[in-house]
């Protein structure tokens, strides 16, 4: 049976455009040919990191949502550790509900959610403490 995960990977930012493809191209070569099925895709380009890994304050980052059997997870995040061009990944299976988010989400279905409505200010007032004078 197929579960369906999401993996995000953040790639070195030294890596040049044309590389950055290379390696993305790779990983989806080595989802598919491990019987793995593509469901979605998104390059999410150079992003500002939270904070520095490898001295590194920004990365390439890129999102790959497939289809394939539990046992793929561990050889794609072996080749991950291995690769010195990827800095940060990480692979989550998506249950019944994140399908069907994510589905929406890709149609355009699902938006930004809402900021919540101000809240009224309470005014909250505190008494002086007095110091005792001797």
């Amino acid at each position: 049976m197929h579960n369906q995960y999401e993996t995000v990977i953040i790639l070195t930012p030294v890596l040049s455009e044309q590389q950055m493809k290379d390696v993305v191209k790779s990983y989806r070569e080595l989802i598919t040919g491990n019987g793995g099925v593509m469901v979605h895709e998104e390059n999410w380009g150079l992003t500002k990191l939270a904070y520095p890994i490898q001295k590194k304050g920004t990365g390439f980052y890129h999102l790959f949502e497939y289809q394939a059997g539990p046992e793929f997870v561990k050889v794609i995040e072996l080749a991950f550790r291995r690769d010195e061009r990827i800095l940060r990944y990480l692979t989550v299976r998506l249950n019944k509900d994140a399908v069907i988010y994510s589905a929406k989400r890709r149609r355009g279905e699902v938006s930004a959610p809402k900021p919540a409505a101000p809240k009224e200010e309470v005014k909250v007032v505190v008494p002086e403490l007095e110091e005792e004078t001797n």
